[in-house]
C-alpha cells in the first residue's frame, strides 16, 4: 500500500481499517459504470466479468428511471398498505414453485440468510446447520458462524457441520448425500439435531459446481428425513444466472423449503428476501414479531420490479445460456493444451476455472497472477475455492458475444505469456 498520506488508498485504510479489503494488487478507483463496462477516475474502461449484483448491467436506464421516479414520490417503511410491494411480491413468487408462496423482505442477503436460519430453528427439535467446507452465506454473527470461507479466525458454531465440496467427490450423486448423512449423524450424536442444510446451488465459494444435475435432491432428502429443512442460497446463482432457469435449484429438479435472495434482486439497491413455504411463515410469524424498517421500501421495490422487466424484455436468461455455453466451450478448447488449467465448471454466466501447478495441485499463486493479469488487461474477474485457486467468472447478464470474445482474447494472451 502506498505510504503517501494524501492518497485515497492511504486515507481509506486509515478510516476503514484492515477488515475492509480491496481487490487486486493495484486497486481500482472506479467512478462510473454502464452495462458490462466500468470506468476508473482516468476514464479507462474495464470489462466487468465478475460483478453479479448489477444483474441487468450497471446503471441500466430502466432501473435507474424507476427508482428515481419512486424516490420523488415516497420512500418509507412497509407498515402502510402499498400496491407496489404486493404486486411485486406476487410477480416474483410466480417464478417459484407453488410450494413457495410467501416472501419476507430484507435489505441484504446476509439478513435473508439470518432470517431463514431463525425460521429453520424455530419450532424444531434440532438446531444443527450443515454447510459445505468453503461456504460463504453472509456477515451477521449467526451467518458468519455458518460461513467457513471467512477463515479460521471466525469460529463456526458448535452445532455447525461441514461437508466436502461436491467437486472433490467421486460419484457425487451418491457421495454427497452420504456426506450429508454423516454430518446428520454427528449432529445427532452430539445432541444438536438438525435444523437445516443450506447450500448455494452453484457452490460458488467452493469453486463453482454445476454438475451432475440432480445431486442436491439426495442431500435434501437426507436432511428432511432427519427433521430438517433445505435452504437454497440463490444470492449468486439466482435471477437466471445459470441459464435456462430463473433459479439455481431448478437445474437440480429440487424444491427447497426456503430460498434466500440478495442484492441482484434490485440491481444493487438494498433489497433481498427469504421465500418460503406458507406453513413455515405461519409457524414463525404467529409467534415471533418480525419487522425490518427499510426492507421492501418503495424505491427498492421499484428497482426490483424494473429488474424483472429487463430480464424478461431483453431475454437475459436465454442470453446467459447462449453466451455462457460459448464462453465455456471456448475455454475448454483452449485448456486442452494447457497443463495449468485442469477443469472448467459452471452453467450459464457463472464459470469456475481450476488453476493447478505442474504436479496438478491447486496453485493459488498462478491464479493470483492470472486475476491480476486480467485486471492489467482491463478485464475484471475474481477467485474462489479453498486457497483461491479457482478463477471465478460471473459477469452481468447482458454480457454479449463480443464481450466473451474480448475476454477470450485476453485469456489467450495471458496463458501464452506463462
Amino acid at each position: 500500500m502506498t505510504s503517501n498520506p494524501e492518497s485515497l488508498q492511504y486515507r481509506r485504510a486509515r478510516a476503514l481499517g484492515p477488515a475492509s479489503r480491496l481487490f487486486y494488487r493495484e486497486p481500482l478507483h472506479i467512478v462510473r459504470g454502464i452495462g458490462t463496462s466500468l470506468f476508473d477516475a482516468d476514464g479507462v474502461e474495464y470489462l466487468d466479468a465478475y460483478n453479479n449484483v448489477p444483474v441487468v448491467g450497471h446503471c441500466h436506464p430502466r432501473v435507474v428511471d424507476a427508482q428515481n421516479r419512486q424516490a420523488g414520490l415516497l420512500n418509507t417503511h412497509t407498515r402502510y398498505l402499498s400496491d407496489h410491494i404486493v404486486d411485486y411480491a406476487e410477480r416474483l413468487l410466480a417464478t417459484f414453485p407453488a410450494d413457495l408462496s410467501n416472501i419476507m423482505f430484507t435489505c441484504s442477503g446476509s439478513e435473508a440468510v439470518d432470517l431463514a436460519v431463525r425460521i429453520a430453528r424455530h419450532g424444531r427439535a434440532g438446531t444443527g446447520i450443515i454447510v459445505t467446507e468453503n461456504a460463504y452465506h453472509g456477515t451477521t454473527a449467526a451467518v458468519a458462524a455458518i460461513s467457513p470461507s471467512l477463515g479460521t479466525g471466525q469460529p463456526l458454531g458448535a452445532d455447525v457441520r461441514v461437508v466436502p465440496s461436491p467437486h472433490r467427490l467421486d460419484d457425487v450423486a451418491s457421495a454427497f448425500p452420504a456426506a450429508v448423512q454423516t454430518a446428520v449423524d454427528d449432529l445427532n450424536r452430539h445432541g444438536h439435531g438438525v435444523a437445516a442444510f443450506i447450500a448455494d446451488s452453484i457452490f460458488s465459494s467452493d469453486g463453482v459446481v454445476s454438475d451432475p444435475v440432480g445431486f442436491l435432491c439426495g442431500a435434501a432428502e437426507v436432511v428432511r428425513s432427519a427433521g430438517g429443512l433445505y435452504i437454497a442460497d440463490e444470492v449468486q446463482p439466482g435471477f437466471g444466472r445459470t441459464g435456462a432457469h430463473m433459479w439455481g435449484f431448478d437445474r437440480h429438479h429440487v424444491v427447497p423449503d426456503m430460498a434466500v435472495l440478495g442484492k441482484p434482486m434490485g440491481n444493487g439497491m438494498p433489497i433481498a428476501a427469504t421465500v418460503l413455504r406458507p406453513d413455515l411463515a405461519e409457524q414463525f410469524g404467529s409467534q415471533i414479531r418480525y419487522f425490518n424498517t427499510f426492507a421492501g421500501n418503495p424505491v427498492a421495490i421499484a428497482a426490483a420490479d424494473a429488474v424483472l422487466d429487463v430480464i424478461e424484455d431483453e431475454e437475459l436468461i436465454g442470453n446467459a445460456q447462449r453466451v455462457g455455453a460459448y464462453l465455456k466451450s471456448q475455454l475448454q478448447r483452449m485448456s486442452s493444451d494447457l497443463p495449468r488449467i485442469s477443469e472448467i465448471r459452471g452453467a450459464g454466466l457463472f464459470l469456475g476455472v481450476d488453476v493447478v501447478d505442474d504436479d496438478g495441485r491447486p496453485d493459488r499463486g498462478e491464479a493470483d497472477r492470472l486475476v491480476n493479469g486480467y485486471r492489467d488487461a482491463r478485464v475484471l474477474i475474481g477467485s474462489a475455492g479453498q486457497g483461491n485457486s479457482v478463477l471465478k467468472i460471473r459477469p452481468p447478464l447482458p454480457f454479449s458475444m463480443n464481450d466473451a470474445d474480448r475476454f477470450l482474447t485476453v485469456t489467450e494472451q495471458l496463458l501464452a505469456s506463462r
